[in-house]
């Protein structure tokens, strides 16, 4: 699928977005020094990268697949908080088009570790909502952030 013409993978990694590292480090900036942060190409640079995990839920019987997707995430919750460089982790749920999505947003330097270890409990979480009555579409998604 595609977005605006952009490739839309189920999975992605720092090395598929097309990331290249910054010249110096995000430490040891010194006063009047400006950090050079990642970018994907001129312009467009960032400063999180983010990991998506996404399905859709059915609304059979009351939401069923939802109230199990919610406490699927919850069991994994617990160590997706001890990720080094962690910033946020947001739930979005659209009753409309039936989306439940996890975003795991890190510092842009932290995430090559993250990535390493398989996106933490990940794998874990997919098999969990495999095993859900309801869900379907389960994807993966590896993008950028960047306050504007």
């Amino acid at each position: 699928s595609s977005f605006h013409g952009v490739p839309q993978p189920t999975t992605a990694s720092s090395a598929t977005l097309g990331l290249r590292q910054p010249k110096s480090g995000f430490h040891g900036i010194g006063q009047g020094e400006r950090a050079t942060m990642p970018t994907i190409c001129e312009g467009v640079s960032f400063d999180t990268i983010a990991r998506e995990w996404r399905c859709k839920w059915s609304p059979d019987d009351d939401k069923k697949s939802l109230v199990e997707a919610q406490k699927a995430f919850e069991a994994v919750h617990d160590e997706l908080k001890s990720v080094t460089g962690l910033k946020e982790v947001k739930r979005v749920v659209c009753g409309g088009c039936l989306d439940f999505k996890i975003v795991i947003a890190l510092e842009a330097d932290s995430f090559g570790a993250f990535e390493g270890s398989s996106f933490g409990p990940e794998p874990k979480f997919l098999a969990m909502l495999k095993e859900i009555t309801g869900i379907s579409c389960i994807e993966t998604q590896t993008y950028t952030f960047m306050n504007m």
